[in-house]
């Protein structure tokens, strides 16, 4: 699934909420302990990891692609 972000880059816990993972931040800090996440194919489990386009997130074994938004 691709992700389309309109900054130069996103928080891990904005991406989890994006993505419909978590539906409030403050869920983000159990969530990242709690889920299989990888960025870039290394395990992540800090909420403020920037991820910026280029980069592929997989969650739970569903793998987002971010791409900067050009318009």
């Amino acid at each position: 699934m691709k992700v389309k972000i309109y900054t130069e880059y996103i928080e891990l816990q904005q991406l989890l909420k994006i993505t419909d993972w978590i539906s409030t931040g403050g869920e983000a800090k159990t969530a990242v302990k709690k889920l299989n996440i990888m960025v870039d194919g290394k395990k992540e489990d800090r909420r403020g990891r920037k991820i910026y386009p280029g980069s592929t997130v997989v969650i739970q074994g569903r793998k987002y692609e971010v791409e900067a938004d050009e318009s």
